[in-house]
């Protein structure tokens, strides 16, 4: 999704929620009850209910994720996700990977012993539809959806989330958020008004039904997800 694109989205979300906002306050709520940044709060209070606490948020990414057919992996330290990296580098039989150049990807990678790519180095389109899985950072993970808010600077550009057959993303316990207004307040904070080319949320592997109806993993890019969350939380996020 263009950066232009979410911003006319969420101009049209927003409007919808002054509206409801504005009805609401005509039958006697007070604007002090509704919060200071009333359209988020407002949209809130019509979206899923999420759990306060990091836990239970933790709880409800990894069930919504298996609904959506996203390996979740949830480690307690940089060590235990190196151990978890290697495991499914084994596991799915990688032959290659490539990353988005990033220390602690770096560090995650260094024990599966395979060949590693930098695409900051550069890498063209071709060799990245060729290794075995992509990995990236990410902006932040959604509880309310279980889904992935990405963007090229996150993502190391826009082709390696996509190109790869396996996608991997590697997050730490700071950004995870709760629901979907807090995603998009990451952005505004994180980008104010230089947003990134490319911003996008990802909800499970490229998928289709448009053949008989039959689910289809892969139509479109990467047939496999996984998300490695790393860290408890630590009380200051």
């Amino acid at each position: 999704m263009e950066a232009a694109e979410l911003v006319s989205a969420r101009d049209a979300i927003l409007a919808r929620i002054r509206e409801a906002l504005r009805e609401k306050e005509a039958h006697g709520t007070p604007a002090a009850e509704i919060g200071v940044d009333k359209s988020i709060v407002a949209s809130r209070q019509v979206l899923p209910a999420v759990p306060s606490d990091f836990e239970g948020q933790v709880k409800l990414f990894g069930e919504l994720s298996a609904n959506l057919r996203t390996e979740f992996l949830h480690c307690a330290d940089e060590f235990s996700a190196r151990i978890q990296m290697a495991a499914l580098a084994e596991r799915e039989k990688w032959e290659s990977v490539a990353f988005s150049g990033n220390h602690q990807i770096e560090n995650l990678l260094a024990d599966i012993g395979i060949p590693r790519s930098d695409v900051n180095a550069g890498i063209s389109t071709l060799e990245l539809e060729k290794v075995s899985a992509g990995v990236t950072g990410c902006d932040a993970l959604i509880a309310q959806t279980g889904g992935v808010l990405l963007s090229a600077r996150s993502g190391g550009g826009r082709a390696l989330s996509v190109l790869p057959p396996h996608h991997v993303v590697i997050a730490t316990h700071s950004q995870l958020v709760p629901d979907l207004p807090g995603a998009f307040e990451v952005l505004e904070r994180k980008y104010t008004a230089n947003f990134p080319s490319f911003i996008t949320f990802i909800t499970g592997p490229s998928r289709t039904g448009d053949i008989e109806r039959i689910l289809v993993l892969g139509a479109h890019g990467p047939r496999k997800l996984t998300v490695m969350l790393i860290g408890e939380d630590s009380g200051e996020r």
